[in-house]
């Protein structure tokens, strides 16, 4: 199986609505299986699967047209002998038992809550599940129906439901030169490599009908000094019972 782009989707998936609020989902095997999606009221969503092979060049891009990204499963290793094989030799394709510790972990911090999420492959290259095994990156994410919403640097970030608040991702940093860009020099849009994942958005939000928070680095940590960030994030709004669940 070639690393041809993603499976999918291919039609909703009637699945049982958001992940449970409690931060990245457990590894439950070689693909690090997030689990079932919590005891939510029911939305329809679709599914994706993106294979890329190892190489200090490929990334593996994720994208949602609508909604956002939650990532359900990830492996980086080898768990089949057929998927990235073209051109390899036999003896580098024989451990179908290998696969790094923490992928899905990290892919979630990167992805989760972003419609578009670019990863290359040779960033798990910090530690070698297999020695002379030829590996690749196999990730399985859902395009969940969210709100998404960009606050600038120095700002507020209001969120308002008249619900149940429930956070699917947050990230601050700077990842294009466009975004919250307005009559700023170019030295701080240039770093666009910068990105720091914020669990105290979740901590502070879920389960209240509304939230405001102070988009800055003193309150979120300075992921690259000297550039402009902003705070990305994706949300959704439930029913009130909701609200037990944060209690």
């Amino acid at each position: 199986m070639g690393p041809g782009g993603p499976m999918g989707p291919g039609g909703p998936m009637g699945l049982g609505g958001p992940m449970a609020p409690g931060g990245p989902m457990g590894q439950g095997g070689p693909m690090g299986q997030g689990g079932p999606m919590g005891p939510f009221p029911p939305t329809f969503m679709s599914t994706a699967r993106v294979i890329t092979c190892d190489s200090l060049d490929n990334v593996q891009r994720l994208s949602c047209d609508n909604g956002v990204i939650i990532v359900q499963a990830a492996m980086y290793g080898r768990t089949d002998a057929e998927i990235c094989s073209d051109g390899i030799p036999a003896d580098q394709l024989a451990n179908t038992q290998c696969f790094q510790i923490d992928t899905l972990k990290d892919v979630k911090s990167r992805c989760d809550g972003k419609k578009v999420c670019e990863i290359s492959t040779n960033s798990f290259r910090t530690s070698d599940p297999c020695s002379g095994i030829y590996k690749y990156l196999d990730t399985t994410y859902t395009c969940f129906p969210a709100i998404h919403s960009v606050t600038c640097d120095d700002s507020l970030a209001n969120l308002q439901c008249g619900q149940v608040l429930l956070i699917h991702g947050a990230d601050y940093g700077r990842r294009d030169s466009t975004t919250c860009s307005l009559n700023l020099p170019a030295s701080q849009l240039q770093n666009v490599q910068c990105s720091k994942p914020i669990s105290i958005l979740a901590d502070s939000c879920n389960g209240k009908s509304n939230c405001t928070v102070k988009v800055s680095s003193s309150v979120f940590g300075d992921p690259c000094f000297g550039t402009y960030k902003y705070l990305e994030m994706a949300y959704s709004c439930h029913c009130k019972y909701l609200r037990l669940l944060f209690n």
